[in-house]
């Protein structure tokens, strides 16, 4: 995004949301990500999934989407939180965060970025591509991966949480590069062209930032936009200094 207007407004803060504590109770179905290479990225399919994971492929499982509930909701949850990405809890409520991941998980393994778990996101489920970070770090880092438009966090070389993402259109591209946060707002911060929450300035007036709208396209005038939970999510794993790395 371009450099943001001086003239700041504050609104109360949403509610507290469900902390990352909570979606490491299920820590038992983990599939870690390989090591990562400082001089390349991406991913690689990862092998058959072990256990009780094994029955998203099923015949007769039930069409998963936003407003569907139960059971079945909480095995996806569950499932998805075990292959990193912010789910937010495991509470068997198909809402919007278990939307974002679902749609998180579809961009980084090539499906239709529709949100919902049909048979092939079924299919995927069971043998997912598992992100490398590109970059090894001694703390968290932060990598947006403008391809896939998805977020990384990544710790010590190991991707620990994927979030769906959407960066500036072709108009208003984000600039790839190496950065650090430089400087961050707890609130929300009126901009020239629309309002960031809790932006994470990374270059100039470019930052990652939650926002109420997240397409699952470029979109933004150029800032990396997450969903406004998810920011909640990510707040307290980043700060001033964190490596940013923006890349296609």
């Amino acid at each position: 995004m371009r450099p943001v207007s001086p003239h700041a407004i504050r609104h109360r803060r949403p509610a507290a949301h469900a902390a990352l504590g909570t979606a490491l109770l299920v820590a038992g179905l983990a599939v870690p990500a390989a090591p990562a290479s400082a001089a390349r990225a991406a991913s690689a399919p990862a092998g058959p999934a072990t256990g009780a994971a094994v029955t998203f492929a099923a015949a007769n499982q039930p069409m998963l989407r936003q407003g569907s509930r139960g059971a079945a909701v909480s095995a996806l949850q569950a499932r998805l939180t075990a292959l990193r990405y912010d789910v937010g809890g495991v509470d068997g409520i198909f809402g919007p965060s278990t939307h974002h991941a679902v749609v998180a998980f579809q961009k980084v393994n090539g499906l239709v970025r529709d949100g919902i778990v049909g048979p092939r996101t079924r299919a995927a489920l069971d043998r997912p591509v598992v992100p490398k970070p590109r970059y090894t770090h001694p703390g968290y880092s932060v990598e947006a991966d403008l391809t896939h438009q998805v977020l990384y966090l990544a710790e010590r070389g190991t991707v620990v949480r994927i979030l769906d993402a959407s960066s500036g259109k072709a108009s208003t591209p984000t600039p790839t590069g190496d950065w650090t946060v430089g400087r961050r707002i707890d609130d929300w911060r009126q901009s020239d062209l629309g309002l960031l929450w809790r932006p994470n300035y990374f270059h100039r007036g470019y930052a990652v930032h939650g926002a109420t709208s997240v397409p699952t396209y470029p979109a933004s005038h150029g800032c990396v936009r997450v969903p406004v939970r998810a920011m909640d999510r990510l707040w307290t794993s980043i700060r001033v200094g964190t490596p940013v790395h923006v890349y296609r």
